[in-house]
């Protein structure tokens, strides 16, 4: 058990240690130490997990690594939507946006939208003019441009097919979602999730990321859950809440309720990817049955590790 933690995943899929150098392997790992470090640097300090989890995701979309903030793919349009959203367990407040544009860092609006408006989810132009009369910096839409997640579009331009994430080659996917949970010195624990979504994504398309209950949710009574995967199975299965039932109506520990979601219920109705988790105790769970999830975790009581593959 720690005083307290912090957990993030950088999306999963099919991850091969085989499809991977050692070069792009090893930007993998500095980005999400990176990451962890932000969160787990303001935790140490007493600050709160809703501000750590900000932090380490904010550090997240500023990668272009990662399908969120900076590294977003592209939609049908050519355009670049984003979603995110954050919840504070103590509290039980969330804010969300979902086909946000220019946007530097979505989950800094969605926190704004939490602490700021009477709202929990906001979208598009509205949630873009909620954003400038918050002070929330945007960017160009250069800002977001990589050649790489580009070319991924053009491949899937004009045909009706969508792609998850990092390569469109067949049977290589990948959820770029990103996502972190933590808990502070103070027994408080908070969860917070970001989004480009599909690549070629039409009408508007929203996964689970900006749901609350579905890809982010807190409660300090059970546990703090970010998702990452193929979106609509986890909407319908309500992932990141049954979880948290499970742990409250039915006393299961928060590894046995991650690993009953992830490994069983989402798999019947064809759910590829994981989830990450912390408890008021300071457990964490980093579950996928997928073939890989980029994800990490670092404790006050010494554990620390990052790891990508199975």
């Amino acid at each position: 058990m720690s005083d307290f933690t912090i957990a993030i995943h950088g999306g999963a899929g099919t991850i091969l240690r085989s499809d991977m150098t050692a070069d792009l392997e090893r930007e993998y790992t500095d980005a999400l130490e990176q990451a962890l470090m932000a969160g787990y640097s303001l935790l140490e300090k007493g600050i709160s997990s809703v501000d750590a989890v900000k932090a380490a995701v904010t550090s997240l979309e500023d990668c272009i690594l990662f399908n969120a903030g900076r590294g977003s793919v592209f939609a049908a349009d050519g355009s670049q939507e984003m979603d995110a959203s954050i919840m504070d367990g103590g509290t039980l407040m969330a804010g969300a946006v979902s086909a946000v544009k220019n946007i530097k860092n979505p989950v800094e609006l969605a926190y704004a939208v939490m602490a700021k408006s009477r709202h929990v989810m906001l979208n598009g132009q509205g949630a873009y003019e909620f954003a400038l009369s918050q002070g929330i910096k945007t960017e160009k839409d250069d800002y977001f441009f990589s050649k790489f997640r580009y070319d991924q579009w053009k491949q899937l331009q004009g045909t009706d097919e969508t792609a998850l994430d990092h390569n469109v080659a067949a049977g290589d996917k990948k959820f770029g979602t990103v996502g972190a949970v933590a808990l502070d010195k103070h027994g408080n624990i908070a969860a917070a999730t970001s989004t480009g979504g599909m690549t070629n994504k039409k009408w508007g398309r929203i996964g689970d990321s900006p749901i609350i209950g579905a890809g982010t949710y807190a409660n300090n009574k059970t546990c703090a859950i970010s998702c990452t995967g193929h979106g609509e199975p986890f909407i319908r299965a309500v992932t990141a809440y049954d979880v948290s039932c499970l742990m409250e109506y039915k006393g299961h520990s928060l590894q046995e309720a991650v690993h009953i979601v992830v490994h069983d219920k989402l798999l019947k109705i064809d759910g590829e990817g994981g989830m990450i988790g912390v408890d008021a105790q300071g457990n964490v769970a980093m579950i996928f049955n997928s073939e890989g999830m980029y994800r990490g975790m670092k404790c006050s009581d010494g554990r620390n590790e990052v790891l990508i593959y199975k």
